[in-house]
C-alpha cells in the first residue's frame, strides 16, 4: 500500500453537502482540507445539460446518479432472529455518488425541525411523565438545543437561498407561515414558490377545518439569487425534474452549484474524485485516528493518507460501516441494549390518500421538488398523545413534484394493471389527480440497528452493512392514526374519486421508495454509554475523529433531515477551526 506523503490537516470522507459546508469554514481560516469522494464531477456531463437531463429512464428509473448496487449494497432482515439477504436493487432510499453527493439530486425541501426535537426525550417525559416512553424505544436528547443551532440554520438558509414563509420570528407568530416552528431570527431569504392547483384545493379545505397551511420551505429558487459568498442560483422553471436529477438551470441549491466551485478556487482545498475509502487507521491506545485508507478507482492502487483530523461526512450507512470495520467504538447489542455503533437506525413512516377530479386540471408536470402546501398540526408532539398508544406523527401535505410519465401514473383503485382499461384510466386521470401525504416520524427501536453482515460482502471484499429494520408497533399505530386524518381532509376536499385510507404497514419493503431519509447508526448525545459522538460531533473514543450527517440523529422526525444536518455541519466547521488551533475534547 502506497502512502500519500503530503499530510493534510483535515481529511474528509465523502464529498457531499456536509463536507462542503465544513470545508467552507476551514479553508476560510487557512486550514488545509482534503476530501475523498468515490464519484465524479457531474457539472459537465449529460446529466447536467439538455436534452439528456430530462431522460427519466436513465436518471430516475435506472438511477444514473446513485450508488452502484452491483458494487456495494446492503443486506436486510426484519428482526435479529432472522437471516439476512442482500438487497440486489434498492428503491427505498437512494444514496448519491459524485461531488456534491445526494444533495445534488434532492428535491430541495429544507425544514428546521421542531424546537423540541433536539430535546425530544425531555419533551415527552415532561409533558406525559417518565413512563410514556417504552423501554424498547431508546429515544434520547441530542445534547444540543434548537437555540444553539438557530444561527446556523439562519446561515444555511442564506447560503442556499431558501424560499418560504416564516411562521415564528423572534417568538411572534406570523400569518401564512408554520405556527409550530421554532423561533427564527429572520424571514426566509426568498419568497415562497408558486402554489399549485393541488395546493389551492388543499389549502382552502384545511383552512375551513381550522388548520394553518403554509408553503414548504424550498431550495428551488423562485428567482435569480446571489448568496453571501457571491455564488449564484438561476430561476426555477417548474420543470418537474428535481428529485433524482441534476438541475441544468442551476436553480436548485446544491453543493455542486454553491459550494464546490468556490472551494476549488481556494488555496489549501483538494478533492480527490474516484477515491473509495476502505477504512481508518485507528490507534486505540492513543485514542486517535492517524489516517485514511482508500483505493483509487481509476488505477486500482491502494493508498494511505495521513491526517491530523478526520471527519466522516458520508451517507448514514457508510459513516457507520467505517467505524464497525476498524473497531472504533463498541458495536450495539440489541439483546442487552448496550454498545453504541449501529444503534437507533431509523427511516420514515409515510402514507398517502389519492384524490381524483374530473374537472380540475392538476397538471403535475408544472412543478418543482418543493411545490407543496403543508399543515403541521399532526407532526411529532404538536398534538396531545395522551391515551393514543403511540408517539410521533407526521406533516400532512399536498405535494405535486413531477409529472414524469414512467413513474407518475396515478389511477383509481380497481383499475386493471394492463390493457385497454389501464390505458384509458391513465389518459383520463394523469392531469386530474394528486395525493395528500404524510411524512411520518420514525423513532428508534431496540431491534432496529446496523451491523456488519457475517456472510455477504461487497466488490471490495468488505462485509455489507446489515440493516435489521422493520416498522414496529409504535410506527404502524402512528401511521394509522395520521392517515385517518388525511382521509378526513381528502373527503372534505370532495374529489370525484377518493383512494383507500391505509397507513404504512410492516414489513419494510426495499422495493418501495419513501425518501432517502435514513438516520442513526452513529447517534450524538451527552453520555458515551448511549452515543457515538458528543454534542460537538467528536467521537468519544477518538479525539481527532468527527462525524456529521444524518447518522448522528438519535431519531427521525416528520421532516426532511437536510436543515438540521446542514446546521450541525456549519457548527462543526466553527468547532474544527477551534480544534485545529488547540486540539482537545471540545
Amino acid at each position: 500500500m502506497a502512502t500519500k506523503l503530503s499530510k493534510r490537516t483535515v481529511v474528509i470522507v465523502g464529498g457531499g453537502l456536509t463536507a462542503g459546508l465544513v470545508a467552507r469554514a476551514l479553508t476560510a481560516k487557512g486550514v488545509e482540507v482534503l476530501v475523498l469522494e468515490r464519484g465524479i464531477d457531474h457539472r459537465t456531463g449529460a446529466e447536467a445539460k439538455l436534452p439528456s437531463q430530462r431522460d427519466e429512464l436513465r436518471w430516475d428509473t435506472h438511477q444514473g446518479l446513485m450508488q452502484n448496487w452491483a458494487v456495494q449494497t446492503y443486506s436486510l432482515r426484519h428482526g435479529s432472529g432472522e437471516a439476512s439477504l442482500p438487497v440486489r436493487w434498492m428503491e427505498a432510499f437512494l444514496p448519491g455518488e459524485g461531488m456534491g453527493g445526494a444533495a445534488n439530486h434532492w428535491n430541495g425541501v429544507t425544514w428546521r425541525w421542531a424546537e423540541y426535537d433536539p430535546t425530544i426525550r425531555t419533551r415527552y417525559e415532561t409533558r406525559y411523565g417518565k413512563g410514556i416512553i417504552p423501554k424498547n424505544m431508546p429515544l434520547q436528547d441530542w445534547g444540543v438545543t434548537y437555540a444553539e443551532m438557530e444561527p446556523y440554520h439562519n446561515l444555511f438558509e442564506k447560503l442556499f437561498g431558501i424560499a418560504g414563509k416564516a411562521g415564528n420570528i423572534n417568538g411572534q407568530i406570523q400569518p401564512g407561515g408554520n405556527p409550530f416552528e421554532g423561533p427564527r431570527t429572520n424571514e426566509y431569504p426568498q419568497k415562497p414558490l408558486e402554489i399549485t392547483e393541488a395546493g389551492t384545493i388543499f389549502k382552502a379545505t384545511v383552512e375551513s377545518m381550522g388548520y394553518k397551511p403554509f408553503p414548504a420551505p424550498a431550495a428551488n429558487s423562485p428567482g435569480a439569487y446571489t448568496n453571501l459568498d457571491g455564488q449564484k442560483l438561476g430561476q426555477c422553471q417548474y420543470c418537474g425534474h428535481c428529485e433524482r436529477f441534476i438541475c441544468e438551470a442551476q436553480a436548485k441549491a446544491s453543493p455542486e452549484v454553491l459550494l464546490y466551485p468556490m472551494l476549488l478556487e481556494r488555496k489549501g482545498f483538494e478533492i480527490r474524485l474516484r477515491s473509495h475509502v476502505l477504512g481508518l487507521n485507528y490507534d486505540k491506545q492513543a485514542k486517535r485516528v492517524t489516517g485514511v485508507r482508500y483505493i483509487d478507482l481509476v488505477t486500482g492502487e491502494e493508498f494511505e493518507q495521513p491526517a491530523d483530523v478526520v471527519m466522516l461526512g458520508a451517507f448514514t450507512m457508510t459513516n457507520t460501516k467505517l467505524l464497525l470495520l476498524d473497531g472504533i467504538g463498541k458495536p450495539y447489542d440489541p439483546k442487552t441494549m448496550t454498545g453504541v455503533v449501529g444503534k437507533n437506525f431509523c427511516y420514515q413512516t409515510n402514507s398517502a390518500v389519492n384524490a381524483f377530479y374530473k374537472d380540475r386540471w392538476i397538471n403535475p408536470f408544472l412543478a418543482s421538488g418543493c411545490t407543496s402546501t403543508v399543515i403541521d398540526e399532526f407532526n411529532n408532539d404538536n398534538f396531545d398523545h395522551s391515551g393514543l398508544g403511540f408517539l410521533g406523527g407526521g406533516g400532512i401535505s399536498a405535494s405535486v413534484t413531477n409529472g414524469r410519465p414512467i413513474a407518475n401514473r396515478r389511477v383509481p383503485s380497481g383499475t386493471p394493471q394492463w390493457g385497454t382499461k389501464w390505458k384509458e384510466a391513465n389518459a383520463a386521470w394523469y392531469a386530474h389527480s394528486f395525493g395528500v401525504s404524510a411524512q411520518g416520524s420514525c423513532y428508534p427501536h431496540q431491534d432496529n440497528y446496523l451491523d456488519l453482515d457475517p456472510e455477504y460482502s461487497d466488490a471490495y471484499g468488505q462485509p455489507l452493512i446489515r440493516m435489521t429494520f422493520d416498522f414496529r408497533e409504535n410506527e404502524t399505530k402512528m401511521s394509522d392514526w395520521v392517515t385517518q386524518k388525511i382521509g378526513e381532509i381528502v373527503k372534505a376536499m370532495r374529489p370525484d374519486i377518493m383512494g383507500p385510507v391505509a397507513g404504512r404497514k410492516a414489513p419494510f419493503d426495499t422495493r418501495q421508495y419513501q425518501s432517502t431519509h435514513v438516520t442513526g447508526g452513529t447517534p450524538m448525545g451527552v453520555d458515551p454509554n448511549t452515543s457515538v459522538v458528543s454534542p460537538h460531533l467528536q467521537h468519544w473514543d477518538a479525539e481527532n475523529l468527527f462525524i456529521v450527517g444524518a447518522s448522528v440523529f438519535p431519531h427521525n422526525s416528520g421532516f426532511n433531515p437536510t436543515g438540521p444536518l446542514a446546521a450541525l455541519a456549519l457548527r462543526l466547521g466553527d468547532d474544527l477551526v477551534s480544534y485545529v488551533q488547540r486540539p482537545r475534547m471540545l
